[in-house]
């Protein structure tokens, strides 16, 4: 499976810009960390791209991402992305036991408080953007309360980074496709 075929799935599944930007935010910080870690990159990449594909067909827990599984099936997609995928949830029960998985269920969540935060600063922008500025947002509960602080910091405990380091090198992650996250803002790249 290539992330020319994953993109297909998700163009077949999706039609939601936000909901295609956040599996692309999270497809960039699977790359960001399999190049880290000297991993199999395009593998990271498609898990990343494919991981929420079936949200919109199975807008609840009790459906997504089971029920999406049979589907990637159909689409020869590999078992090790399908465990992973299923795996990013804690409702389906399956452990995260590989980094990949790991590193899946670390940067899903995140992304979307990053996200949330560059969209509230003047420049609406991830060039200016810091950890410092999401740590900050991060203590104010009613802001971004979607993003579920719990699930972030045992994401990136459980993939061993440590929290703020983790929010910075996704932050770098995203600003490499911020024009196509429509996160360049008023800014443009440094």
């Amino acid at each position: 499976m290539n992330r020319e075929e994953a993109l297909q799935i998700v163009k077949k599944y999706v039609k939601n810009q936000n909901l295609i930007n956040h599996m692309l935010a999270v497809e960039a910080a699977m790359q960001f960390y399999a190049e880290k870690f000297n991993q199999d990159v395009e593998l990271w990449r498609v898990t990343g791209l494919l991981h929420d594909f079936d949200w919109e067909i199975h807008p609840t827990l009790e459906e997504h991402p089971q029920a999406g599984v049979p589907i990637l099936q159909e689409h020869g997609v590999p078992e090790e992305i399908i465990r992973a995928i299923l795996s990013h949830a804690d409702h389906t029960g399956v452990p995260r036991q590989s980094l990949m998985e790991k590193a899946l269920f670390a940067c899903d969540e995140i992304t979307g408080l990053i996200t949330a935060v560059a969209l509230v600063r003047p420049s609406r922008s991830l060039y200016d953007l810091t950890a410092s500025s999401v740590k900050k947002k991060w203590k104010d509960r009613a802001f971004a309360a979607g993003a579920n602080r719990e699930e972030i910091a045992r994401g990136a405990e459980e993939f061993g980074v440590e929290l703020w380091q983790h929010v910075d090198n996704v932050i770098l992650a995203m600003r490499k496709i911020a024009p196509e996250l429509g996160l360049e803002g008023s800014l443009k790249p440094g």
